[in-house]
């Protein structure tokens, strides 16, 4: 079996002891391959240097796992990652041109880390490795090694959308962007939508041969294969940390302090993508459409900060302190406050906890590669008495869990109206139609796990690209 050699922005730094192994989620996916197939992690360490010398940084595991990193100068990170990534290809990529800003030196900055990452990583790589690249951070690292000599099977996956092609065509050299793509052999996305907003790029704007059915992309004389791949999470590992004192703790902490209402939940990373002031929006509407039902129910948002460099993050945080406090102000009472807004994270044990007490999760993003707090809410649900999910049609795991209309309550982002209503259909909703639904949305979450999507990646790069 081939080693395989897997390359991200980031990368999950084995710890003391070789506990690499229990992480969950991406982390221990990529662990697991690497420790079946033998290989290397490289990606930046996250750390700043002063003047860049390639150097790199190796951790071994106990388990067998190499991890490779390089640190970058602070220009580098600048217009590499708080510029291009995540100022320009981000909200792009997210339907947000209103918010991307297109400066030339973030573009030269992003091509000259990629070709810094690829010069770094290419004695590590030997003949028959499959490499497999992570993420919108290095959309055309491919090209840059195969101009290094580089004849190994080479893949990629986006775990973000990818927008319509007139969106799309607003970023400056858009077209050597998705050329530089075409050199890998395999490319992977979320879900057909987003595959298939490339696929038409490609047909349309390169005048790329492209065969739907097979997503085979041939042009200039190369074919590279596009296809769809939902991620899901490590559903064993996740349910396994329900059965913890932390979980169990967490679940009575959260039930004790709302005193007999029902407790609504979001989880969200602090980001405009994810569509928190318009969640605020519709708990609103909800709230004076039902004065009454105030006392029915409490909202707890968890919102980790990001990214807090970019002005528009550290704007959606100001903005959403300000509609949670106008919340706040109308509807609370001596003895009750309608909405708990909480900057920071916690545990993925407490979480499960969080999730278990909550009968309503709330997952609105305005758009999303796939969302895995929406399944993530599902693992942790009591079968026997399951909470409803709220989720946005624009997520990528609505296609997974709207289960033909007998799953998620799929709404608009947008409209106050619409979350509104499903709020109260979802207070409303009788026992037997929360177990049925909430049945065939876990029968997904367990099938189609992240273990599932690693296998099918893997082998089908090892079988399209022979």
């Amino acid at each position: 079996m081939p080693r395989l050699v897997v390359i991200s922005n980031r990368v999950a730094v084995p710890k003391a002891r070789g506990v690499a192994g229990a992480q969950g989620g991406l982390a221990g996916a990529l662990n697991s391959a690497l420790k079946a197939n033998g290989g290397i992690w490289f990606g930046w360490s996250g750390q700043e240097t002063d003047k860049f010398t390639g150097s790199v940084n190796y951790v071994r595991s106990a388990e067998g796992v190499t991890t490779a990193t390089i640190d970058l100068e602070k220009q580098d990170i600048e217009e590499y990652y708080n510029g291009y990534a995540n100022s320009t290809l981000w909200p792009l990529f997210h339907y947000r041109i209103d918010l991307a800003r297109y400066e030339r030196e973030f573009a030269k900055g992003y091509e000259r880390v990629n070709e810094r990452i690829a010069e770094s990583v290419l004695p590590l790589i030997e003949p028959d490795d499959q490499v497999w690249v992570h993420d919108y951070h290095m959309l055309p690292l491919a090209e840059r090694l195969r101009s290094m000599g580089t004849e190994n099977r080479i893949g990629f996956f986006l775990h973000t959308p990818w927008p319509p092609t007139n969106l799309f065509v607003s970023l400056p050299y858009h077209e050597r962007l998705v050329r530089a793509m075409l050199h890998y052999d395999l490319l992977g996305f979320q879900n057909d939508t987003w595959l298939e907003s490339f696929l038409h790029y490609c047909g349309k704007e390169l005048g790329a041969e492209v065969h739907h059915e097979t997503g085979a992309i041939t042009f200039e004389g190369r074919t590279t294969y596009a296809r769809a791949y939902p991620i899901g999470i490590d559903f064993d590992f996740f349910a396994s940390k329900g059965e913890t004192e932390d979980a169990a703790k967490a679940e009575k902490r959260l039930i004790t302090s709302t005193r007999n209402r029902t407790a609504m939940i979001g989880v969200d990373r602090l980001d405009y993508s994810k569509g928190l002031p318009e969640r605020l929006d519709g708990i609103s509407r909800f709230f004076d459409r039902y004065p009454e039902r105030v006392r029915d129910l409490v909202f707890i948002q968890i919102a980790p900060p990001s990214r807090e460099d970019i002005g528009s993050y550290q704007d959606i945080r100001a903005t959403l302190e300000q509609k949670a406090g106008q919340i706040n102000g109308a509807r609370s009472e001596v003895d009750l406050v309608p909405v708990r807004y909480v900057n920071r994270g916690y545990s993925q044990e407490e979480l499960f906890g969080f999730y278990r007490a909550s009968k309503i999760g709330l997952v609105t993003p305005l758009r999303d590669g796939m969302n895995l707090v929406a399944k993530e809410y599902i693992a942790a649900q009591d079968p026997a008495d399951p909470g409803v999910l709220i989720l946005s049609r624009f997520a990528g795991a609505a296609q997974q869990l709207d289960c033909d209309g007998e799953g998620a309550l799929l709404i608009n982002p947008h409209s106050s109206d619409d979350l509104a209503h499903n709020i109260a259909k979802a207070l409303d909703m009788p026992l037997e139609e929360r177990r049925m639904r909430h049945q065939n949305q876990l029968k997904s979450v367990r099938e189609e796990n992240i273990q599932r999507w690693t296998d099918n990646f893997v082998s089908d790069l090892a079988s399209l690209a022979s």
